[in-house]
This record gives structure tokens, C-alpha cells and sequence, in this order.
């Protein structure tokens, strides 16, 4: 998740955000004791404004009001982005997925968040306002390309709990602060974590069920069952062939990674229109930034500023 370098500074994969919706993760950080890890900032959402360089506008969520009341009078009360005949449309256009439910969120895969957009009368304003930076959030790439299955199912989840779309930031460095106390914990149970490990090759059985994993110095690891957890990409060269004519596994043929890339910019002052929060950078070239520098507790300086910033999609570059 990342590295240090020689002068002791840490260069990260991404920005590392943690939802209110996340209620797994957030119960790993309480089984791991971390819990005082997470820095949650402010019930907000904070997008640039490309047009007013310098400037941005916010959906605060009122905090004594619950789900999905918050987040109506959040989208309400923001004029900066929206005009009120296009928030009055872009509510006709959701209320199928309000009332739809999970069968019609699922049933949306195969449409794109731009196509959606349209199809529902939701002007073309609308998606370029908020949906692009909320979909390059969300999955680094733009809504022509998103299917808007994610969107909905993301937007449900921030509707129906209260602080769904809360964000907390990591308070350091993810390699100590959050895989180090996974590691311990595993170890405490017995188990082990190897690194420098990578897999060579899945062995099957007969039946084509995993009998072990091969590592690239030639161990094989067998258990009575296999997670592999890795980008697309390097699975999908790591299938076994007996898999490649499973229609399940077939399915990968159209999953592609999406490459990113994390820059970091370390600054000898401390820059003006920053915020201790995550910004929608709502640009072609930028997901989302942060002056850690201020979001974060490892990387807190009065001085200087040092902005992470997420370049998606990177494909071309």
C-alpha cells in the first residue's frame, strides 16, 4: 500500500479513504483495537470548481438529521453546482432506483452512468457537475465507460445510512498503521504471513478444484481452502486452463484494470485553499486530492503542504 523512500517520506498506491458505508472494514479496524486510527472529517462533500480556480462548493450533511433526509437537504441547499429544475429532475430520475430496490440496482450492469443519465431525462449538466468526479471516486474511470450498477449501489447505501458517505482518513502510513496490526493479529492465532511470495502457479486436482499454490521458488502450499485476491489483470494470467472454459471464470474476458497513478507534491509552504478532507478535483485529468499534510496525523506539518493527488484514468500516460 506503500513505500518509503531514503528520506523517510512514504509514497501511497492511492488516496485511502474510509466510507461510513463501510461497515466491514470498520469492524475489522474494532477487532484489531484500531479503531482510534480512522480520522473521520466533517459530514461534507467538497468539489473544485474548474471554472472558479481556487474556489469550491460543498453538500454538507446536517448531522441531526437522519438518512435519507441529510443527504436530500445536502443536494438541496448547494446552488453552486446545480440549478433547481436539474436537482428537480435528477429526483424523477433516481426515484426507479429508490423504489426498485436491490433486482433493479443489479439490473443496471450493463447500461454506462452516462446512457442512465439520459435514458432517465437527467440532463447532460448533471453528470458532467457531479458524475464525472463521483465516478472517477468511485472507479477511476469516466461515466461513458461506468456502469451505472456501481453508482446505484453506492448512492443506496449513502441514502439509506445516516453517515454512509462520511469519509475518515487513515491516521498514517497503511503499512503500519493498518496491515502491521492484521499481521500481529494472524500471527496471535497462529497463523503466518510470508512475504517476497508471489505465485507462480494454481495447481488443480483431477476434479479441477485448488490442491496448492506454487511459489516462484518452487513451494507448494497446500490448505483445505484458497483465497486469491489480486489485480485482474495478474489473475487472469495465473488462470489455470482447465478454468478458461468455465462460463464463470469466462466472464473475466471483460473485467479490465484500470491503471492510476498516485502523484505526490512535497511544497516548501504551506498552500492557501486547502481542506482537511478529500476534494473532488472534477477535472479530465484528476480524480481526487488531499493536502495530507493537513488530513492526515503522520503527515502533519504547520509549514509545509504536500498534496496526494489520484491521475485516472492513466491508461494514455
Amino acid at each position: 500500500a506503500a513505500w518509503k523512500d531514503d528520506d523517510g517520506d512514504w509514497y501511497e498506491t492511492g488516496l485511502h479513504i474510509f466510507f461510513g458505508a463501510y461497515p466491514n472494514i470498520q469492524n475489522l479496524f474494532g477487532e484489531l483495537g484500531i479503531n482510534d486510527r480512522l480520522q473521520w472529517k466533517e459530514h461534507s462533500m467538497i468539489f473544485a470548481m474548474p471554472s472558479k480556480p481556487g474556489e469550491f462548493s460543498r453538500f454538507d450533511f446536517p448531522e441531526a438529521l437522519p438518512a435519507p433526509i441529510n443527504g436530500i437537504l445536502a443536494i438541496l441547499k448547494n446552488n453552486e453546482m446545480l440549478t433547481w429544475p436539474e436537482k428537480v429532475k435528477f429526483a424523477i430520475g433516481l426515484l426507479p432506483a429508490m423504489l426498485g430496490g436491490q433486482s433493479y440496482v443489479e439490473a443496471q450492469d450493463g447500461i454506462s452512468v452516462k446512457d442512465w443519465m439520459r435514458k432517465q431525462g437527467v440532463p447532460d449538466r448533471v453528470t458532467d457537475e457531479v458524475f464525472i468526479a463521483m465516478s472517477k471516486a468511485l472507479n477511476f474511470i469516466n461515466p461513458d465507460e461506468l456502469s451505472m450498477q456501481c453508482i446505484l449501489i453506492a448512492l443506496n447505501r449513502f441514502l439509506q445510512e445516516k453517515h454512509g458517505s462520511k469519509m475518515a482518513f487513515l491516521d498514517g502510513n497503511p503499512p503500519e498503521r493498518l496491515c502491521m496490526p492484521i499481521v500481529e493479529h494472524i500471527e496471535s492465532k497462529g497463523g503466518q504471513v510470508r512475504l517476497n511470495s508471489r505465485i507462480r502457479k494454481i495447481e488443480l486436482n483431477e476434479d479441477g478444484s485448488v490442491k496448492s499454490f506454487i511459489l516462484n521458488n518452487g513451494t507448494s502450499i497446500e490448505g483445505d481452502a484458497f483465497v486469491f485476491a489480486a489485480p485482474v489483470d495478474i489473475f487472469k494470467l495465473l488462470l489455470p486452463e482447465d478454468w478458461k472454459e468455465i462460463p464463470y471464470f469466462q466472464k473475466l474476458e471483460k473485467l479490465v484494470g484500470v491503471p492510476v497513478i498516485n502523484v505526490h507534491i512535497w511544497f516548501d509552504r504551506k498552500l492557501k485553499n486547502t481542506y482537511d478532507h478529500l476534494l473532488f478535483s472534477r477535472s479530465p485529468l484528476l480524480s481526487v486530492y488531499a493536502d495530507m499534510s493537513v488530513t492526515c496525523k503522520e503527515y502533519y506539518n504547520p509549514n509545509q503542504s504536500m498534496l496526494e493527488l489520484v491521475f485516472a484514468p492513466a491508461e494514455e500516460w
